[in-house]
């Protein structure tokens, strides 16, 4: 029997695999797998037609990339960002800027989220093979050891940083290289460079490793904080601008600003003065009062996540938790495998995937809209488990009697188990909504401003990294608090009117 059982739920996880499987064999998700995912000479058309050239960045990396406070809207600044609005400007359109994670941006890239990337981005041959390259606009002087001012006098050396923990920005060229020339020691990767920055000063890490003008910046920035050239074998052949495979009108514009930028020495004369004007600015008005709009902003992202996720949860769950109380075995098994399969993957891959892998077919699909699907697909897992097990503790003879009074199946469930479940399971399903609210943090992985991504931002342009996250830590615990006293009042009204 037990053999049996396994053989059904292996059997009807194929099935349910199978369309899976087929959907990745049909040609516009071939093409999404492929090295050429976007269609040839399709991006410059897709430019001019929308009238917006959307670049991607990791905004965390000063004074090449970072954000500040305007007129209550978040600015994105830099060298890179200099670029970016000549480049929009040779091809007449409006520039329109993502920023996400550094390790996101060559599959957003070759996906279509965005038309090109401009972060501080070397053309490596392992990058090459993926993505196509403009021509060098900017090259590094070296790589630079950030520390502590205390530990100045110490860690100045590959040999020196032997058996102590040295960070680097995940996908970067400095990660290789602490891989490659710092055996000895242990290598802290993380995809935001002012989470690193957090952890060199918490004490977690000994040093980071970044580029000169980066942690030249920091430097300047933080008085606690000491920039040393290292000697590290820089493999650093510059930075250049990465766009989609097969789109050579488009890099052949990018190559003729860069010219221009270059011929008119443009970097040295406006690009580095205004950078360093910005950061002079932030570092005056780095008040976490001065970035309130940041959080505002993040709230209201947060709470419009949650609400849309809650409802998906609810519907999505209610429906598998039929299913797999049905007694129809396909029915019962599909459900079976959904939930599995979806508990038993991390959240944060299925974020992912939905605005990647789903979001190349639905090319105009938002990262919102992508965030809020996938929070509301695992919770339907979740909430199905509790629905059921809500359900499974009536008595039976609840049914047996709605029946007899000559009510369907369906009439049965909805009227007389579902309500009493509902009840039941008030306590679970509550828990549910309140880590929803925790687990939209995820989501700032793609890009979507909600509560996590506006503090990275203020970390970003305040350069401190402990009281943002203080802030929001309150800010979470006041959303959460404020849900269960509404939860609890709900449960005290149920149990007066049962």
């Amino acid at each position: 029997m037990k053999n049996s059982k396994i053989a059904k739920f292996i059997l009807a996880l194929l099935l349910l695999v199978t369309p899976v499987l087929g959907l990745f064999n049909s040609k516009p998700v071939q093409a999404a797998i492929k090295t050429e995912k976007v269609a040839t000479g399709s991006v410059m058309k897709k430019i001019k037609k929308s009238g917006k050239l959307i670049v991607g960045t990791s905004a965390d990396y000063p004074p090449l990339e970072f954000t500040k406070s305007g007129h209550g809207k978040t600015q994105y600044v830099g060298i890179d960002m200099e670029l970016a609005k000549d480049i929009a400007k040779d091809l007449h359109v409006k520039l329109v800027v993502k920023n996400m994670s550094f390790d996101s941006l060559l599959v957003a890239l070759e996906t279509g989220k965005v038309d090109m990337v401009i972060s501080g981005m070397s053309p490596t041959p392992e990058r090459k093979q993926s993505v196509a390259f403009s021509n060098i606009y900017y090259r590094a002087k070296g790589d630079y050891f950030l520390v502590n001012k205390k530990d100045a006098h110490k860690y100045t050396t590959i040999a020196s940083l032997k058996g102590k923990t040295v960070g680097a920005q995940t996908g970067s060229l400095q990660y290789d290289e602490i891989k490659k020339q710092m055996p000895d020691s242990t290598l802290k990767g993380l995809n935001k460079v002012n989470n690193l920055v957090l952890a060199l000063q918490s004490g977690k890490d000994t040093a980071l490793v970044l580029e000169e003008l980066t942690a030249k910046a920091y430097q300047e920035n933080n008085p606690n904080l000491v920039a040393i050239k290292s000697n590290l074998k820089t493999t650093q052949s510059g930075n250049a601008v990465a766009m989609a495979k097969g789109q050579p009108d488009l890099v052949n514009a990018v190559n003729k600003t860069i010219k221009r930028v270059k011929k008119e020495n443009l970097i040295d004369k406006k690009y580095l003065p205004a950078a360093a004007k910005e950061m002079k600015t932030a570092n005056k008005h780095n008040t976490m009062l001065a970035y309130w709009n940041y959080f505002l902003k993040g709230i209201w992202y947060t709470i419009v996540i949650t609400i849309f996720s809650v409802l998906i949860g609810i519907i999505l769950g209610t429906l598998l938790a039929l299913m797999r109380l049905s007694k129809n075995p396909l029915i019962h098994w599909i459900a079976v495998c959904y939930i599995e399969f979806i508990r038993g993957t991390p959240q944060m891959v299925q974020i992912l995937f939905v605005y990647f892998g789903i979001g190349y077919l639905i090319s105009n699909m938002s990262a919102l809209l992508a965030g809020i699907i996938a929070i509301g697909l695992n919770s339907g897992a979740y909430v199905a488990e509790d629905i059921r097990s809500g359900i499974n503790s009536l008595p039976k003879g609840q049914n047996e009697a709605a029946r007899s009074l000559g009510l369907s199946r369906s009439e049965a469930y909805r009227y007389v188990i579902i309500p009493q479940a509902i009840k039941n399971i008030w306590p679970a399903l509550g828990n549910e909504f309140i880590t929803l609210v925790k687990d939209s943090s995820l989501v700032s992985v793609i890009g979507v401003g909600e509560l996590m991504y506006q503090t990275q931002l203020v970390q970003t342009s305040t350069y401190k990294g402990v009281l943002p996250l203080f802030i929001a830590m309150i800010i979470y615990f006041i959303l959460t608090f404020s849900l269960t006293r509404l939860l609890n009042h709900f449960e005290k009204r149920m149990k007066k009117n049962g």
